[in-house]
């Protein structure tokens, strides 16, 4: 159950909008279901009574303090609730709205002096709670923090009701669009209302930025307007946006302050990331010699710097935590915006989903979070990435070890009490599973392929190779479909010159594998990232039986549709 508190200034013209029928397919029998006064004429059931009559039935005590009245003097909270949820009757409706208007301090109860109200039902899942912030004795109520204590009582309310459980908040989240917004959004033919369109274009343009000049040019950009506030000095105090052609009757922008989009986007805050560091880990060098595209490179040095942040999740260091989270949603921003292939839809959604896990009231440690901001920065300055070859298998590898950071990041919410969080980081995780089985398909089949291509005597070569690195896995991953994978991998490492049982055995130590669906496939990913950013131990060896040129490394894709679950068995 949702409410939505908002003001404004003219208690008539939101009367039109409950009642309205003519132009919106949602409204059906509008009508009182409570009211301050249980004998108030309501104008969708009595053909006598007028809006007019209403209005000024409502704004009375308002009307009585002339110019000493409140400019936005009506309150209005929507109340709404989740889908799925059984339909409420106007008697339960009506209970609703007078236990939320209790809980904000509008209408107290027992207290006869109170404001005026109603509670409007135009549609099967929800009311709308209309009041005039004049108390009779013509005092203002005590509503501070109505909002909060309207969710407050709302999730007393889904309890005792038996409706969907929703989560707590804790203050941090970005304000909702309104009901106003949303119904443009609708007529417009939008994906998302123009607030949730701009905070998702502030967020692409901040991912990886290095300082504000940047941030402000790739803004611009994205095509959004931007209006910068000035002081007298020139420099910039703050920073506004509007979607191109969203206007106001009067044919003015709609501006949104980056504060108004989320507590994370004002320019203070934003700054905050762009501190200077010495110490900003560089990519190995390996990877520059490995003869890769600049995008898988950045997709490899986002890999080692995502898994480098999962230890953050279990050290105890909150604060170093609170960053990475910070860190991780560039990089998702990042990817989402670079990552031209198959998975890039489920990759936005996870980078939209994940906003909400970014943000609480822990104070990050800004120096951690600048691995992943540097990961961020590459993967927008390398380029496209077209999911094909080694891009595809390149960003497969990321996105899965992306996923176990995720959801290490949900447990990390959930272990603290962080509700709407964790479930955003669970829901960011869904979404990446399925970018992960989009993207990896491809590479996959290859590698499987080029494994199975192999002439018998390499086969032996990488059999024997796995019983010395692994004598008490060799039979096991021998049986696994993940097995032609693991012998391309291996193949390929071997001719780069690496020291494959060495190679082998050190990813094997790098976490657990017993409860893996398929180690051998854990193993592909493992082996393949390692083989990019660790020297070979020798020159290419030519003893081996020549065999097809290697499909580009896909072999970073292999593993993740078994590593999408890899949080029940690490």
């Amino acid at each position: 159950m949702v409410p939505d508190v908002s003001r404004g200034s003219r208690t008539i013209g939101l009367l039109h909008y409950l009642y309205r029928t003519s132009d919106i397919e949602a409204h059906v029998d509008p009508h009182l279901v409570a009211a301050y006064d249980p004998h108030l004429p309501d104008p969708g059931r009595d053909p006598k009574a007028t809006f007019s009559e209403l209005a000024a039935d409502l704004d009375l005590w308002v009307d009585a303090l002339g110019g000493k009245a409140p400019k936005k003097h009506v309150w209005h909270c929507p109340v709404r609730t989740a889908p799925g949820d059984r339909p409420l009757s106007d008697e339960e409706w009506a209970t609703v709205a007078r236990r939320v208007l209790a809980a904000t301090g509008i209408a107290p109860d027992g207290d006869d002096q109170a404001c005026r109200w109603i509670a409007v039902r135009h549609a099967p899942d929800h009311i709308h709670i209309v009041a005039t912030l004049v108390r009779a004795d013509r005092t203002r109520p005590r509503h501070h923090k109505d909002g909060t204590r309207a969710q407050a009582e709302c999730r007393k309310i889904e309890k005792e009701f038996e409706l969907r459980r929703l989560k707590e908040g804790d203050g941090t989240s970005a304000k909702r669009p309104t009901s106003a917004e949303r119904r443009k959004a609708e007529r417009l033919g939008q994906e998302a209302t123009s607030r949730e369109l701009l905070r998702e274009h502030v967020h692409r343009a901040l991912a990886g930025a290095v300082d504000e000049a940047e941030f402000f040019d790739r803004l611009a950009v994205e095509g959004v307007r931007i209006k910068q506030r000035l002081a007298p000095s020139g420099d910039v105090l703050g920073y506004s946006v509007a979607k191109v052609g969203d206007r106001n009757k009067a044919g003015e922008p709609i501006w949104f302050s980056g504060s108004k989009l989320a507590p994370d986007l004002s320019l203070p805050r934003i700054r905050k990331r762009f501190a200077a560091a010495t110490d900003m880990p560089e990519p190995p060098v390996v990877l520059e010699r490995s003869g890769a595209s600049a995008p898988v490179r950045a997709r490899h040095f986002a890999a080692e710097a995502t898994d480098s942040a999962l230890t953050s999740f279990t050290t105890g260091n909150d604060g170093a935590a609170a960053a990475q989270l910070i860190g991780v949603g560039e990089v998702l921003d990042a990817l989402a915006q670079t990552s031209f292939g198959p998975g890039q839809a489920e990759l936005r959604e996870a980078a939209v989903h994940f906003e909400r896990a970014t943000r609480s009231h822990i104070r990050a440690e800004k120096d951690e979070m600048y691995a992943l901001r540097r990961a961020a920065h590459q993967i927008v300055h390398s380029g496209s990435a077209l999911g094909r070859g080694q891009d595809g298998a390149a960003t497969a590898l990321v996105i899965d070890i992306m996923i176990l950071t995720v959801i290490a990041a949900a447990r990390w919410h959930a272990a603290r009490g962080h509700a709407q969080q964790a479930e955003a980081a669970q829901q960011a995780a869904a979404h990446l599973r399925a970018a992960y089985q989009a993207t990896a398909a491809s590479p996959l089949a290859a590698m499987r392929a080029y494994g199975q291509r192999l002439p018998a005597q390499s086969r032996r070569h990488h059999t024997a190779t796995a019983r010395t690195a692994l004598p008490h896995l060799a039979e096991h991953l021998q049986a696994e479909p993940g097995w032609d994978a693991l012998t391309a991998v291996l193949d390929q490492a071997e001719r780069a010159g690496h020291d494959t049982t060495a190679l082998l055995a050190g990813v094997a130590a790098q976490r657990e594998l017993d409860s893996a669906d398929s180690i051998s496939e854990v193993l592909v990913w493992r082996l393949q990232h390692l083989g990019y950013v660790t020297p070979p131990a020798s020159a290419p060896r030519s003893r081996l039986p020549r065999t097809e040129p290697a499909p580009a490394l896909p072999a970073a894709a292999a593993v993740a549709h078994q590593e999408a679950n890899r949080p029940r068995r690490r």
